[in-house]
């Protein structure tokens, strides 16, 4: 669960809404919060596989932060749209969302 604002938000809310935006691999979007100091809250990020190498990943990343807003009124800091196999699953096919955490901070070096 990520707490944002005092709301509680769950992430496989926001992957399903980030799964529906063209251009997203379906089932390989992971959502996770990471504690901001400065807002006393969780921000919410959300990293989405692209379907393709070539696709323009801003525009993926755009779409899936006007989607979830405009969806669940969670407003996204950061979402990065990433190649096929980025993204990490446990050995029962469920997404690792500790572990995809750790590697989106030690890759994109953030906060």
């Amino acid at each position: 669960m990520i707490i944002v604002g005092g709301k509680n938000v769950y992430p496989q809310d926001l992957e399903s809404l980030a799964g529906e935006v063209s251009g997203v691999r379906k089932g390989r979007c992971v959502a996770f919060g990471m504690y901001d100091q400065e807002s006393g809250t969780e921000e919410v990020v959300i990293i989405a596989e692209s379907e393709s190498p070539e696709s323009d990943k801003e525009l993926i990343a755009d779409a899936i932060r006007k989607h979830v807003t405009k969806s669940s009124a969670i407003a996204l800091r950061h979402v990065k749209v990433v190649d096929e196999s980025w993204i990490l699953k446990t050995s029962s096919g469920k997404t690792a969302r500790s572990a995809n955490k750790e590697k989106f901070l030690k890759e994109f070096n953030t906060k």
